[in-house]
């Protein structure tokens, strides 16, 4: 593997950030196809359901007149080799001719785990792994962590001031409505990076008590595309019969987790919310709280591969104190809110052994905010990666 291995492998990774946002639960790829030291064929994964990376950059090929055989392909995860919503990328890079191939990681899923490549060489095209590999994963974590362990990927995120405030203590006699005041720190720009974030989730989870103080119907913007679940945790089944939540069943679905004493003794609330598309299921209850273990496990039973939390400081604090989370996102306004401001995210801790570190750290500004965005060490252990010094996030 050379230097310019290398550089193409990265111009595969700029072809897979793409599709970030349209394929999922699927992986972003990316492939570039290379013949004499010039590049003849480029292609992501544009959209779930749709032709992988591999083919459109054939198909690129194609489009410029030039014969692919015995060319090299560049392409971030291992081929797949299977009969699923598209035929096996395989048959295609065999039949195409190519002389080698480059795979930046392989495929942790039961049906792949390299097979792809090992059909690959059984045809005589040589492959080479693990270039860019620490790359391609941290691209594709949710994915690789729902394919080897068969958990949903757990984002927390929120929005704080400078001095750490999540919210004003009282409403403000000037704030013109709720939003406002409670749940808008961050500025527009950094809004719109979460309804992307939104759109790569395939479920929303809030707390009740965000549920009584916003009514939010928590869906991406624009509504267009699929639809993540949303997610409640109400171990009092307290969620108002005319939320905005339960007005829009039809358009994106719902879930409830309550506690079984709460379903036992409310038989006609679980009935009408039952009767409006609702979902409801009941949990072991944790000291009074809902068991983040059960509603994970159940989530991730139903396919949810990224799981984006979105509660206010009670729920971001207790996945914190569990350790449940996989990555945090955090977008820090340039105000001080001061005595006015509520408490902090996390509660107090006793020594620095207790902390919760981030790794592969990047940062973003979105106008005067700066969002901050890392992944915990339970996460890097789920997608196989050991921490590498200089390895920026893709």
């Amino acid at each position: 593997m050379t230097e310019q291995d290398e550089k193409y492998m990265r111009m595969a990774l700029k072809q897979a950030q793409r599709g970030v946002g349209r394929v999922e639960p699927n992986p972003a790829v990316g492939c570039i196809i290379t013949k004499s030291n010039q590049v003849i064929g480029r292609g992501f994964h544009k959209k779930f359901g749709e032709a992988h990376a591999e083919i459109n950059a054939l198909a690129d090929c194609g489009n410029l007149g030039v014969n692919p055989r015995g060319a090299t392909m560049y392409v971030t995860l291992e081929p797949c080799s299977h009969q699923g919503k598209t035929p096996p990328c395989t048959d295609a890079l065999i039949a195409a001719g190519l002389g080698r191939v480059f795979v930046a990681t392989t495929d942790p899923s039961a049906h792949a785990n390299g097979k792809g490549i090992e059909q690959l060489r059984n045809a005589g095209i040589e492959v080479h792994t693990g270039l860019c590999e620490t790359e391609a994963r941290l691209l594709n974590a949710p994915f690789m962590k729902f394919a080897a362990t068969g958990r949903c990927w757990v984002i927390l995120k929120w929005a704080q001031s400078l001095d750490g405030k999540v919210a004003l203590a009282q409403p403000g006699p000037d704030a013109p409505d709720t939003k406002q005041r409670s749940g808008w720190i961050s500025n527009e720009l950094s809004r719109k990076d979460v309804h992307r974030m939104r759109r790569r989730a395939q479920a929303i989870l809030v707390g009740i008590n965000t549920v009584l103080a916003d009514n939010p119907l928590l869906m991406p913007r624009p509504s267009k595309g699929k639809k993540p679940c949303r997610v409640v945790l109400d171990s009092s089944l307290r969620i108002p019969l005319g939320s905005r939540l339960l007005k829009t069943v039809k358009t994106s679905p719902v879930l409830i987790f309550t506690s079984r004493q709460a379903a036992q003794s409310k038989p006609d609330k679980t009935e009408r919310i039952a009767k409006k598309g609702a979902e409801w299921v009941a949990c072991p209850d944790t000291q009074g709280r809902t068991n983040l273990y059960f509603v994970l496990e159940e989530l991730s039973r139903r396919g949810v591969t990224q799981l984006l939390v979105e509660g206010g400081p009670t729920v971001i604090a207790s996945f914190l104190k569990e350790r449940l989370a996989d990555e945090i996102c955090i977008y820090i306004s340039p105000r001080i809110l001061g005595r006015q401001g509520r408490v902090e995210i996390a509660g107090p801790i006793a020594e620095l052994t207790q902390s919760f570190p981030l790794h592969y750290v990047e940062t973003k500004l979105f106008g005067d905010d700066v969002c901050l965005r890392g992944l915990s060490e339970r996460a890097l252990r789920d997608i196989s990666i050991v921490k590498e010094p200089g390895v920026s996030p893709p």
